[in-house]
């Protein structure tokens, strides 16, 4: 029997389970792909981050170019924080003529989070402009309208803060985003279902699948850090008092993210676990 597609099990409105593996910082990809190969099985693509956090590691494009040579279909996240409009359209053909086909379109983190802060920023599009550039391709021109010698197939998903307030306006940004291409979301972490709730109710009159994020937590001072530095982000104080609680707060994040992981699936089309380098837990989370 074969194995649907990414894109094939949402589009055939089956549930999908997608999962994050940071590529090294480093040219030795051995550990990423053993940790690949060990949660492929059990998942229907492994995102590839790009510099996540502004923090320098190897490139998404190599990496999930290593995952399609061993049989793991990649989300390859793209971001604009780092290359221009000519190296992202040449990074995006790049990925076509690999077999690389999911793309999340990302605006990035700025470059002041990161390890190389010094850096310039570059910004030349927006995850908007991303997309639209991309929905070109995918029609054989390039963003100014010149004709390509081929099409490429990519099928695109966004990013979405299901917390963000006002709600409106993350709605409007999603249907830009909806607008310029990306048929897929996947969330930031969620801990609150009601307001998952609420934020599907409010696109569900967009052609997006949503994949609800599932982010482990390691202890209470972890949850407060989140809460102080990511933006339309809320973890709520009673899960910070459960961690806070608990005799082992790993054991009580990896608890949670269970629990969370169950009642979104209730809700939405998938999830999409963070481990965040905790990947040995993902299978407990998938049962």
């Amino acid at each position: 029997m074969m194995t649907l597609s990414f894109q094939a099990k949402l589009n055939a409105n089956q549930f999908v389970i997608t999962a994050e593996v940071f590529p090294p910082k480093g040219s030795d990809c051995t550990q990423f792909l053993g940790t690949s190969r060990s949660i492929a099985a059990m998942v229907d693509a492994i995102n590839v981050t790009d510099n996540q956090g502004a923090n320098m590691r190897i490139s998404p494009l190599a990496a999930s170019a290593l995952l399609v040579r061993e049989g793991i279909e990649p989300i390859y996240q793209v971001t604009c924080r780092d290359r221009n409009r000519l190296a992202l359209q040449s990074d995006l053909l790049g990925a076509s003529a690999l077999g690389i086909t999911n793309i999340l379109a990302l605006t990035g983190d700025h470059i002041s989070f990161g390890d190389h802060p010094q850096g310039k920023p570059v910004f030349d599009l927006d995850s908007v402009q991303l997309l639209q550039t991309i929905e070109a391709l995918n029609h054989g021109k390039d963003m100014n309208g010149h004709q390509l010698c081929s099409n490429t197939a990519f099928f695109c998903g966004a990013a979405a803060a299901p917390d963000a307030e006002p709600l409106e306006l993350t709605i409007f940004k999603l249907e830009k985003k909806a607008a310029a291409g990306a048929r897929f979301l996947q969330t930031q972490a969620i801990f609150n279902p009601w307001r998952l709730s609420r934020f599907l109710d409010s696109v569900r009159h967009l052609p997006l699948k949503v994949i609800a994020g599932i982010l482990v937590l390691k202890s209470a001072g972890m949850a407060r850090y989140i809460n102080r530095n990511i933006p339309g982000l809320t973890i709520p104080e009673e899960i910070i008092e459960e961690l806070a609680n608990a005799s082992n707060p790993a054991d009580k994040g990896l608890e949670i993210a269970c629990r969370l992981a169950t009642q979104a699936a209730e809700l939405c089309d998938g999830i999409h676990i963070m481990a965040m380098g905790r990947e040995e837990l993902i299978p407990q989370i998938v049962n």
